[in-house]
């Protein structure tokens, strides 16, 4: 799933570019998709994201044995068990560039005995990484202030974003009458509606709960309203009560899409785009939703914050404050074209700042420019 909705296109270009690109992942339904459209060689590592000493030792052994043949110039790592996993694996067969990407810290979330595990795991991968790449500026001193770093390692990629955003695709103008249609009739479309829309896993870090609840509320009020979530549930990892379960499958007014591929047609009929995550890097779906011109409301937390400004070019509330953000999320529905005039200016942004041409550009720079300094010494 990494490489297909948070690297597409990437390794394809570095190919492009003189780079032999191997894939390493785990199995998954996505798999013929990302070898299709990168067209790179891949090999699977059968990963998982829960803590699983066995199969984390096994996947260890079978990356070092990959290593060890293919003898990498670059491992470049994404999301935290490959990190760690990869990082470790890297560091044993002494491949000179090290780069693990962050993009979002699950113990911010956390306290006791995990927190203090996850802190440990964090540590020893940036201790085995050459480079460690936040994907957001408020990520990266989130990194430095809790020293889970050494400084000289830190950097990070532009203005943040690990991908940056295809600003051909999420286009309002370059969109497909025929699929917007068909999303419309998914959704029982009506333009006497007001749609509230949030994409993400439905899980408790997500602000899920917060969101229902808050929708709920307004919705007793305003019956004109509809939440819109895409999204699968994850009940082994970051399982919601069971309350909020049973009120997203029964309420008639909130439509739950178990996930897509053509998020920016569900942009492009949103009202608003809703955003209430616990922790985040530097959140893609903002990005995307920013490009689409849909306007935000968002918590206050690491990654979003480098992406709106509040009052400027979105709302932005307190991590799980359901009061704070019924009121944003009732004064945005109050004055729309407020909010209409904050997300031009988003958009602006996105559009300026996040292009994905130009992520891949300053990428390769840095690639270029580690091999030249590290490898060819």
């Amino acid at each position: 799933m990494a490489l297909r909705y948070l690297l597409p296109g990437q390794m394809h270009f570095m190919s492009q570019q003189g780079f032999d690109v191997l894939m390493i992942s785990a199995d998954g339904k996505e798999l013929p998709d990302v070898i299709a459209n990168e067209q790179c060689p891949h090999i699977i590592v059968p990963m998982t994201r829960k803590i699983t000493p066995l199969q984390d030792l096994r996947c260890l052994f079978k990356l070092i044995r990959i290593f060890r043949k293919q003898r990498p110039d670059i491992v470049h790592t994404h999301t935290p068990k490959a990190g760690l996993l990869g990082m470790l694996a890297a560091r044993i067969c002494r491949v000179p560039v090290r780069i693990h990407t962050v993009a979002g810290l699950p113990l911010m979330v956390e306290t006791g005995f995990k927190y203090r595990l996850l802190t440990f795991i964090e540590k020893l991968t940036y201790a085995s990484a050459t480079q460690v790449w936040p994907n957001s500026a408020s990520l990266k001193d989130f990194i430095r202030q809790k020293k889970l770093c050494a400084p000289g390692k830190l950097g990070m990629i532009g203005r943040g974003s690990t991908n940056g955003i295809n600003i051909n695709r999420f286009n309002p103008e370059q969109l497909n009458p025929g699929i917007i249609d068909e999303i419309k009739s998914q959704l029982r479309y009506d333009t006497n509606l007001t749609y509230l829309l949030c994409i993400g896993r439905l899980v408790a870090d997500k602000g899920i709960v917060e969101l229902v609840n808050v929708f709920v509320r307004l919705q007793e009020h305003d019956p004109s309203l509809r939440l819109v979530l895409v999204g699968s549930f994850e009940p082994s990892l970051d399982p919601l009560p069971p309350s909020i379960t049973q009120t997203i499958e029964t309420n008639p007014a909130i439509i739950h899409i178990n996930w897509s591929d053509k998020v920016e047609y569900f942009m492009s009929l949103a009202d608003y785009f809703v955003f209430p995550s616990h922790r985040e890097g530097f959140p893609n779906v903002l990005l995307q939703a920013g490009a689409m011109g849909v306007p935000v409301i968002c918590s206050q937390i690491t990654g979003n914050i480098d992406i709106v400004s509040n009052n400027e070019t979105g709302l932005i509330f307190d991590k799980g404050n359901e009061q704070q953000f019924q009121n944003m999320l009732h004064y945005a529905i109050l004055h729309p074209q407020h909010m209409h005039t904050m997300a031009q200016k988003l958009q602006r942004v996105v559009q300026t700042d996040y292009r994905q041409e130009n992520i891949w550009q300053s990428l390769l720079a840095a690639y270029k420019s580690l091999v030249n300094s590290t490898i060819k010494k």
